[in-house]
């Protein structure tokens, strides 16, 4: 077994036993987990292998696909640019983007898209993988898409839909890609080795994802038509994740390539009033906007209770968090980013052990409860 590496404040030692457990019983195969408290790291812990043969050891600069929680660096970017005055999320989308109209989305907010609940959970005409890769291609059949229900109504998951709705906004403003405005103005700033859009020069460090038990995926089971709509239109396949097509692209919603490190560097900016790396690259008021709750109930997608803010999930009785001011999101397999706003505390988990779930798993949450237990002893 590849031992633990990194660090951890003295506080929370009983964390670093813990994650050492997770691996040695191969609840992961190979992981991450970070924290920062009021801006400095307290925790950064790597371990285990970045292959399921277990031939390559996950060091410290591994980096993964974590799916959906590449989506708080895209509502991060949307954060920012409105934080610049150049956004308002009360707007229209055709304001930006006058093709989006189409088809009754003319009154469709800024804020609907960023809350999934712009009724475009997934695609109405057939798409298949490579298409992923087409921006204008996908941004263009949902420009012109006819909403699934009606917008503003009720709340949807936008799986894959949602990074492309908000980044072609962010380009009709800025003129640059999301992931672009994203590495220039956060992940550069901070150092951070998170990509949306990996250059080919770094695969030799992307961990291998390992798909979900046969049966668990995102596709198996019952599901509504909207649910399977968003799993298999087109399939959502790790294998997908091993190729340069998905790594290249800009997939802002699902293809982030990065690990707990960096995405603690990043979102620690949500956690700490705008502040990370000892730098403000947002106001507090422009970080507080994550927390304001834009539509609540039945996901159409999930089929569970959610509460959404802007480009966050928020605490609920479906998932109490001990402090109010939280904003969190995960992604499919178990990748997990919260953001506590009350604590000053930012806690990160990325693994490659794929479990079949797309709101976050019991790893992170067992290692995120022991820091929080330790805060509050």
């Amino acid at each position: 077994m590849s031992e633990v590496q990194g660090f951890v404040d003295p506080r929370f030692e009983g964390v670093r036993t813990a994650f050492a457990a997770a691996l040695e019983r191969g609840d992961d195969i190979g992981a991450s987990f970070a924290a920062t408290i009021n801006g400095e790291p307290v925790i950064d812990l790597w371990g285990g292998f970045a292959d399921a043969e277990r031939t390559r050891p996950w060091e410290k600069d591994t980096i993964v696909n974590v799916y959906s929680t590449t989506k708080t660096m895209c509502a991060l970017t949307a954060l920012w640019v409105a934080d610049q005055g150049e956004l308002d999320f009360g707007q229209r989308v055709a304001h930006y983007w006058p093709e989006f109209a189409a088809a009754g989305k003319a009154d469709v907010t800024v804020a609907q898209l960023m809350s999934h609940s712009a009724g475009l959970s997934g695609f109405a005409e057939p798409m298949q993988p490579d298409d992923l890769y087409d921006w204008d291609l996908v941004c263009s059949r949902l420009a012109a898409q006819e909403p699934f229900w009606a917008p503003g109504t009720a709340p949807g998951y936008h799986a894959v839909t949602q990074g492309y709705l908000v980044g072609e906004v962010v380009r009709r403003i800025t003129g640059k890609s999301l992931g672009t405005v994203f590495a220039e103005q956060l992940a550069g700033p901070l150092g951070a080795d998170f990509h949306i859009g990996l250059d080919a020069a770094h695969d030799g460090r992307v961990a291998d994802l390992v798909p979900p038990p046969q049966g668990a995926s995102i596709s198996d089971g019952p599901q509504s038509p909207l649910a399977k709509n968003m799993a298999t239109n087109p399939p959502i396949n790790p294998a997908d994740t091993r190729t340069r097509g998905w790594r290249g692209a800009e997939i802002p919603a699902a293809n982030g390539q990065g690990n707990a490190r960096s995405v603690a560097a990043v979102q620690t900016l949500m956690a700490n009033g705008g502040v990370a790396g000892g730098k403000r690259l947002l106001s507090e008021a422009g970080v507080l906007k994550a927390l304001e709750l834009q539509i609540e109930g039945q996901d159409q997608v999930l089929n569970m209770p959610v509460r959404y803010g802007m480009g966050y999930g928020l605490p609920g009785p479906m998932r109490p968090l001990p402090n109010p001011n939280t904003v969190f999101w995960g992604g499919y397999g178990g990748s997990l980013v919260v953001c506590d706003m009350d604590a000053r505390l930012c806690m990160a988990y990325a693994m490659n052990k794929m479990a079949g779930t797309t709101v976050g798993d019991m790893r992170a949450g067992m290692l995120m409860a022991g820091v929080w237990g330790s805060l509050m002893a």
